[in-house]
């Protein structure tokens, strides 16, 4: 892979994966093929702080956990109201935490 390329991945991806995992993610990168590498550009990754923000206006509802494909967790935070309002205030500080390591995840999936 063309260290231009990874470069490249590295900047435009960097903030939705965790920052300690920033040398993995390009380890990965500099063994994959270009097949393989337009794969990875094309996934959906979630972004960290629109999460933020759907999970401090809608989080009550469990629909951050939804959008993070999180489904059992999301219909137990519309069914509580987001455990009553503490596992939802709980979630805005740890939600984009979550959503980068969900997005390495992925990444890791499919980089093999």
């Amino acid at each position: 892979m063309e260290q231009s390329k990874i470069e490249l991945f590295a900047s435009t991806m960097n903030e939705k994966f965790p920052s300690i995992q920033t040398m993995s993610v390009r380890s990965q990168l500099e063994k994959v093929d270009d097949s393989r590498f337009a794969l990875l550009q094309s996934l959906n990754y979630k972004d960290p702080t629109t999460l933020l923000i759907t999970s401090i206006f809608l989080g009550f509802l469990g629909v951050d956990r939804f959008m993070l494909g999180q489904t059992g967790l999301g219909v137990a935070k519309l069914l509580t109201c987001g455990g009553f309002g503490i596992w939802a205030i709980i979630d805005w500080f740890t939600i984009m935490g979550i959503t980068k390591e969900i997005n390495f995840q992925l990444f890791m999936q499919n980089a093999h």
